[in-house]
Formats: C-alpha cells, sequence, structure tokens
C-alpha cells in the first residue's frame, strides 16, 4: 500500500449519525484539510487513466467539483461539471441529461452536462469521490455517448460498486471500500 492510500486510510473518519439513521456516514472532510492529500489526489487519479489520453474531465457535484479539476489539471484537461437536477435549478443554455438508477440511497438522479462543453472526438474521464452502484457513472456516461464523446472510464477514490461492476464501468480507484471498514 502507497503512501496516499494510508494517508487517505488515516485521515477518514466513520459518523453514527444517531438511531434514526440505518447506517454510518462517511465523513472524508480530512482528506480535503490535509494540504499533502489534496495535493497528490489530483495526480494519482490522473494517473489511473493517463495512458487513455482524455480530452476532459466529469465530475459530479458536489466532492466531484473538487476533485474534477485537481484530475483535470493533472491530465492538462479541461474540467465539466456533472450537473445534478433540482427543483431550484435554472440553466440559461443546453443542457444534456440521464436519468441514474436507483443508488444505494433508492433515489433516482438526474445527471447533466452543458451540451456545448462536449462533443464528438472527446475522450472523457469521469472522477468521482467514491463509486458504490455505480448509478451516477452510468448516467454520466450516457450523457457523454449521446454527445458524441467516448468515456474511457472512472477515476474514484474509493471503488465500493465490486469488481464485477467495476470492471464493466472501468473503475479505477485508489482504494477500496475494504480498506475503510468500519472497526
Amino acid at each position: 500500500m502507497g503512501d496516499l492510500a494510508k494517508s487517505l486510510i488515516s485521515a477518514f473518519r466513520w459518523i453514527d449519525p444517531g438511531p434514526e439513521s440505518s447506517h454510518l456516514v462517511s465523513d472524508m472532510s480530512g482528506w480535503w484539510r490535509d494540504p499533502e492529500i489534496l495535493a497528490a489526489l489530483g495526480p494519482a487519479l490522473a494517473d489511473l487513466f493517463r495512458a487513455d489520453r482524455p480530452t476532459v474531465v466529469v465530475s459530479p457535484e458536489v466532492t466531484g467539483y473538487l476533485l474534477g479539476p485537481l484530475t483535470a489539471a493533472a491530465l492538462g484537461t479541461g474540467f465539466v461539471p456533472g450537473l445534478k437536477e433540482g427543483a431550484d435549478r435554472q440553466i440559461a443554455e443546453p443542457v444534456t441529461w440521464a436519468r441514474t438508477a436507483p443508488d444505494y440511497r433508492r433515489r433516482t438522479l438526474g445527471l447533466g452536462v452543458r451540451s456545448r462543453h462536449i462533443g464528438p472526438g472527446d475522450r472523457v474521464l469521469v472522477v468521482d469521490d467514491w463509486v458504490t452502484t455505480g448509478a451516477q457513472v452510468r448516467a454520466l456516461y450516457e450523457v457523454v455517448h449521446t454527445l458524441g464523446a467516448t468515456a474511457v472510464g472512472c477515476a474514484a477514490v474509493v471503488d465500493d460498486c465490486g469488481a464485477k461492476v467495476a470492471a464493466k464501468l472501468g473503475v479505477r480507484s485508489l482504494l477500496t471500500s475494504d480498506a475503510l471498514a468500519p472497526d
């Protein structure tokens, strides 16, 4: 295990939100607080797909808006935000949307990108912090394909989706969820 992986594990916490919750909540805030981890994340995620020559990075909001630009900068590419549909969201330009399958919370989401930012010839790398069901990755791949681009894969800090889903979606990660299992 490399130094970054050890640092990620050390700075991670599980939080018990109380008796009304059926599961622990992941706390990745230690990753963002530690300047050495923050400086290493973009290059480490970029290295997972550098040989695939992505031309743009797409990441879903919210934490993707931190990891995506870090990875794009390390690759020398641009970044496109993956927007989440919301009742209060108003975007004054065309957005290409896809709907997710139910995620680990059994919710579906609309994910989209501004249509003018991705086109034929683009090689898109999806970047996210934690992939559990792959629902958001699949939806972003659908958007990418609708816009005529190619998805080269998904770089994640944590793969929690299992080997079969990871292989099907091309997920490569810095850690698997087993490394962060609660005590």
